[in-house]
């Protein structure tokens, strides 16, 4: 019997897809070339493998990971292998949607983990392979204090095999945001492995929105919705308790709300970056482009950088910061000297 998910699709959660659907329609209309779309590929990617990792407690910081992923690095710490990782995976996952030859299996499911902690596991036998020893998920701010118990480690093989015949029996009968949104909360769950059990689960979330016809997948990061607020992510996406005493009672209404929340949230991201590079904004003066032009390239900036590529004053330069912020175009990030800039994500 094939294990079956209860949820409700609620009136939130229908008028979010039909968003997502008009956004995914607002970016087509612009008739994209195909420079274009690999810019932005590269850019969902690039942030991509920065927000999952940071989700993580990778320390690494946008900018950062943009130059590791357009330089070759001979020697890299663990820190940029984990990043140059989730990249290499990621990709891999595009091609196989693109070329039709992605299937929901274990063995994907374990290739996929491989790839994530490659050159990162001390023991080997936890690469690549289902986990058969038991975990504790514990409190990130308070080691002492148990948060959830996964499933036994015996279990984990059946449940994992009942999860993908579910997702992969509804491909083309359920919505794709919602089967991709039951895989990932499900397999959070169930804690196939000992390590990269959240990024691999991202990864596959990612091919399972392609393969389930998601228009334009490959060109959105919906785990940067996730990164901006971490604690949110966990609490949506987690349990609280024994898996035991609660998988009978397990409702993903409110999880899908948030997931798809996410998407959209990153699709208005995108038809923003858009409407930038695009001038479609007002009162943008050439130095104000300049701003714009290097957060699209580098992803943020902060007033030493701005001055490093500008001759406009510190007053200057600080009025060009608030002019963009008023019309929405950029955001702040940070307090004090650690003040950064990024574009506006709504």
């Amino acid at each position: 019997m094939i294990w079956q998910p209860q949820y409700t699709i609620s009136n939130q959660l229908l008028l979010t897809i039909r968003e997502i659907g008009e956004s995914i329609g607002e970016i087509r209309a612009q008739n994209l070339t195909h420079s274009a779309l690999a810019k932005l590929e590269l850019n969902a990617r690039e942030l991509s493998s920065y927000a999952s990792t940071s989700i993580e407690g990778n320390p690494l910081p946008l900018t950062d990971v943009k130059r590791l992923l357009k330089s070759r690095i001979e020697t890299i710490r663990d820190t940029q292998r984990e990043v140059i990782n989730y990249n290499n995976a990621l990709q891999a996952l595009y091609k196989s949607v693109r070329n039709n030859r992605f299937k929901l299996t274990a063995k994907t499911l374990e290739k996929v983990q491989a790839q994530v902690v490659d050159g990162l596991m001390d023991n080997p036998f936890h690469c690549g392979t289902l986990r058969q020893d038991p975990v504790i998920i514990r409190n990130p701010r308070k080691v002492d204090e148990v948060v959830f118990i996964p499933p036994d480690a015996k279990d984990v093989k059946q449940l994992t095999q009942s999860l993908m015949a579910f997702v992969n029996q509804n491909v083309g009968k359920i919505d794709p945001i919602i089967l991709a949104g039951i895989f990932h909360r499900q397999n959070v769950i169930i804690h196939p492995f000992i390590d990269g059990n959240g990024r691999t689960t991202r990864l596959l979330t990612t091919a399972i929105l392609g393969n389930g016809g998601l228009d334009l997948f490959e060109i959105f990061s919906f785990e940067d919705y996730y990164n901006r607020n971490i604690t949110r992510y966990f609490k949506a996406v987690g349990l609280e308790g024994d898996y035991y005493d609660l998988k009978d009672n397990i409702d993903f209404s409110t999880w899908l709300e948030y997931f798809s929340e996410g998407i959209l949230d990153e699709l208005r991201r995108i038809i923003k970056l858009l409407q930038v590079q695009s001038s479609t904004k007002p009162r943008i003066e050439t130095h104000h482009q300049q701003i714009l032009d290097y957060l699209l390239e580098q992803g943020s900036i902060t007033q030493r950088e701005y001055g490093a590529i500008s001759d406009r004053s510190l007053a200057s330069r600080k009025l060009d910061f608030e002019k963009l912020t008023q019309l929405n175009l950029i955001q702040a990030k940070g307090i004090g000297r650690g003040t950064y800039y990024v574009l506006a994500s709504t």
